[in-house]
Order: C-alpha cells, then structure tokens, then sequence
C-alpha cells in the first residue's frame, strides 16, 4: 500500500468497518464504530487544519474509541496514551533509562578491560531512549493517529506542558549534549478524549478542536447492536434497546446530568448475557422486571432506587 502523506487524500467517512473477529496489528480487538455526520465533520476538519480534537462527552459514549475507528478507515499506523493521575507530559514523547545506563557504566567500570562497544553504547544518550507514543508518530514518515485518552486525569499543568508538541508538532531530548531536536516527519492526527473532570487551561484549549459526543440515539444503538451480535433477532434487539433506553431516561429524570447513567458499553454486555438465554424467556423478562440489574446499575443508590421503582 502506498504511504499516505497529504492531507488531500485523507477523509474519514465512519462506513468503513471491520469485519468480526478482526484485530489491529497490536492484537487489539476492533470494533464497529457508527459516528453521527457532526462527529465525522470534526475528525475530517482535525486532519486538514492539523489540530488536535479534544473530544468530550459522557463516559462510555464512545469517545475512546474513535480514534481505532478512524486509524483503521483511513490505514494509518496507530498510538495510544493512556493517561493516569501520575503521568508526565514527557512521558508520551520520551522516556530516558538513567538507571540502565548507570548500571551499564558499574558494569563496564568494574572490567578491566572493557569492550570498546560498551563504552560506545554508554557515551551515547540515544541508546537509553524509549520512545513514547506521540515520540513514535513524530518519528513516522506515515501520518500517525495517536489517541491520548483522558487527558483531565493528569495534573493541571499536563496540557500545558504539551503546548510546543502539540502546536509545532516538535520537542527537544535534554538529555542529549547538545540537546536534540525532534520535529515530526508527518503531522500526527491526534484525538484526545477529557471526561471533564477538571478544566483544561486555555491555552491548551485555543490550540484544539472541539467535538461534544452525544450519546447514540435509538437507530444507531440498533445499529451498534446488529454489528456486535450479527445473529440476534430484530425482535429482541429492538426489545432490548427500548428497555435500556427507558432505564437512561428514568436515571437522567433522577440524576440530571451529573450522575452517572447506563452507557454503551453495560448495553453490549447486557445484551450478550440476554442472548445466551432462551429467547421466549427473555422477551418475557423485558415486559417485567430488569432482568440482571447487575449488569447495567452499577451502585447501590441505583439499586435502591431501581429496587424502590418494582415495589409500585
């Protein structure tokens, strides 16, 4: 396949899917995706202008999983930082082993004789250099799709500190005397997804798009559901969905939207224990009471309240 450089030839239009069963070259399993025409708007407008998307929305309304979607649409090699409450902004660029190469110079130190290529490897700083996944699609002549997934877990100051990355698509491994200057070979289309639990500094924000990702509507529910179980009924898939749907609306009536509702991700795994069951069975359960709460409410205060519902 021939490598993919310009921005002219790269449009993302969310039809192209995997088949089940299929993997990314990482083992990954692969998904269907059904973005709404906004959604795709965004990430197409992303990869022209060269700008980050913050992407934010509820949880489990399928941020996160976009980016796979669109790396494996358009072929381009794809990188995933998954931030934590402990991450550095560095570390999704570089990460310089200074105790490997210590050890390394003990134990050349301690040979009376070393080898020549020790000594080589231990002068140059580069060999202790693992890069990161922004570091790995700077490094990549093809256009690289880099997820950076929940960005507002880290410290407040871990946007700022990607500010040059992001805007000049360049950083600089202090390390190396003299300091080495890395610049990207093909401008990475980076999706970062944010949960909102903090706010995000300006300057951060003056730097990306923005896309608010609703939750999927009845229609492409169904259609998320058929992709996932390609042999179950319509019958009890349409069931199925209104059932979860209704639950969504009784939980958004009594928690606004601050609470956490029902997303996604419960509804494909509640809809894959519902069809291991007889289906007469089921269908019957889906007239009457929730049948495995468990799956879906995922607190005792939504029990109690779905608990306090069944009694009237």
């Amino acid at each position: 396949m021939a490598e993919i450089l310009s921005n002219e030839r790269l449009e993302y239009t969310g039809e192209v899917q995997p088949q089940p069963g299929k993997f990314d070259p990482s083992g990954q399993p692969l998904y269907p995706y059904f973005p709404d025409r906004d959604l795709v708007e965004a990430v197409n407008l992303a990869i022209q202008l060269e700008r980050p998307l913050l992407l934010k929305g509820e949880p489990g309304c399928g941020k996160t999983k976009l980016a796979r979607a669109v790396a494996y649409e358009l072929e381009l090699p794809f990188e995933a930082w998954y931030v934590k409450s402990t991450s550095r902004a560095r570390d999704g660029l570089y990460i310089y082993d200074t105790v490997g190469r210590l050890r390394d110079a003990q134990l050349a130190a301690a040979k009376s004789l070393p080898a020549n290529e020790d000594l080589e490897q231990i002068r140059d700083p580069a060999t202790y250099i693992e890069w990161g996944p922004l570091g790995n699609a700077f490094l990549s002549d093809r256009r690289t799709v880099v997820l950076i997934d929940e960005i507002d877990k880290a410290d407040i100051d871990f946007p700022n500190d990607l500010l040059l990355e992001l805007d000049e698509r360049r950083f600089f491994i202090e390390e190396t005397r003299p300091r080495r200057e890395v610049r990207a070979k093909a401008p990475p289309i980076v999706l970062i997804t944010s949960n909102d639990e903090k706010a995000l500094p300006d300057a951060f924000l003056r730097r990306c798009l923005f896309h608010y990702v609703e939750f999927p509507e009845e229609k492409r529910l169904g259609s998320i559901v058929r992709a996932m179980f390609p042999t179950i009924s319509q019958e009890l898939q349409k069931k199925a969905v209104a059932r979860f749907l209704k639950l969504r609306r009784e939980m958004q009536q009594q928690k606004g939207n601050a609470g956490k509702k029902v997303s996604t991700s419960e509804l494909i795994d509640w809809i894959d224990i519902l069809r291991r069951h007889p289906e007469d069975e089921i269908l019957e359960k889906l007239e009457g009471k929730l049948p495995f709460p468990g799956i879906l409410l995922k607190s005792w205060e939504d029990h109690r309240r779905y608990l306090a519902r069944e009694k009237f």
